[in-house]
């Protein structure tokens, strides 16, 4: 977007999923009256939906109504005193919150699902009797992944998760080191968004310290293959418009995954995102938002 265009309007929204829990969003309104319909932003595993910003405003800058999330457990949404942050009551809120949006804004979301995000629009619209989405644009993330760039950013999440940090500046140097092929911010407002200040006066990650807790990891390697085989089969099911989009130095999907991921769906789009990593979103922004309004452009 130009530095000198009129940003949208946003708003704070909040939704319910799918066990009365309260999911907290940004709403972002075109201008006009004419909207080519919702879109819904699902971050990825201890993000935040302020990961989506510059994305969603320009989504509505081009027509569409777009809510970025913070998913149950994450940001300013509810912790879940049940302690279920499993992947499928993930998507059991998407599907929820997808019938709200319905209501309020005539027509089922298109999701864009990051990773975590990703999965859960998998499961909601595979899994499902009925259609939940209009589409889906799922962001580094196939039914298969590489088991050590998992295992290498659930280590990054984790390691000072209970600990946490003296000063932004010693979190930016965490993520600098875990990221270095992205630039240290200056300012740091931004990475401020996604951690929270404790009694203690420390900083820590803004989620709920349960959905990386052992005993749900023990659960997630022990079934792992088995969930590996869910996601095959609901993507197989999948006949809703659909992309990918990967970065082409993930960590996470490498090019056979992708081939496999389109085996599974020869209907959808992909796009390769060069210089980027996982979170293509952050690290390459406005090539990512173009692919993803050049998709968004044939739903309309």
């Amino acid at each position: 977007m130009d530095a000198n265009t009129t940003h949208p309007p946003r708003e704070r929204i909040t939704l319910i999923g799918h066990e009365g829990n309260a999911l907290v969003g940004d709403l972002y309104v075109p201008a006009g009256e004419d909207r080519l319909g919702a879109v819904i932003l699902l971050h990825g595993g201890g993000q935040t939906r302020h990961s989506w910003r510059a994305t969603a405003a320009e989504l509505a800058q081009r027509g569409w109504v777009a809510i970025s999330m913070d998913q149950r457990g994450h940001g300013d949404s509810a912790w879940i005193e049940s302690k279920n942050y499993q992947f499928e009551d993930f998507s059991n809120d998407l599907a929820a919150i997808a019938g709200q949006i319905e209501e309020k804004f005539g027509s089922r979301p298109v999701a864009i699902g990051a990773s975590l995000g990703g999965i859960a629009a998998m499961l909601a619209e595979g899994e499902s009797d009925t259609q939940v989405l209009t589409a889906a644009i799922l962001v580094d993330v196939t039914p298969r992944m590489k088991h050590d760039g998992v295992e290498k950013i659930i280590g990054f999440m984790s390691e000072r998760a209970g600990h946490g940090f003296a000063s932004l500046d010693e979190a930016a140097d965490a993520i600098a080191e875990y990221l270095p092929h992205r630039p240290r911010p200056k300012n740091l407002s931004g990475l401020a968004k996604n951690l929270r200040l404790g009694p203690d006066k420390r900083y820590r990650w803004h989620w709920d310290p349960e959905f990386l807790s052992e005993s749900n990891r023990k659960a997630e390697r022990a079934e792992r293959e088995i969930f590996y085989q869910r996601l095959e089969e609901a993507v197989q099911t999948i006949t809703i418009p659909l992309m990918l989009v990967r970065g082409r130095e993930s960590e996470l999907v490498d090019e056979a995954m992708v081939a496999h991921f389109l085996e599974l769906a020869p209907h959808a789009k992909y796009a390769d995102v060069s210089d980027a990593g996982h979170m293509v979103a952050g690290d390459k922004n406005d090539i990512f938002t173009d692919a993803v309004l050049g998709f968004l452009d044939q739903q309309a």
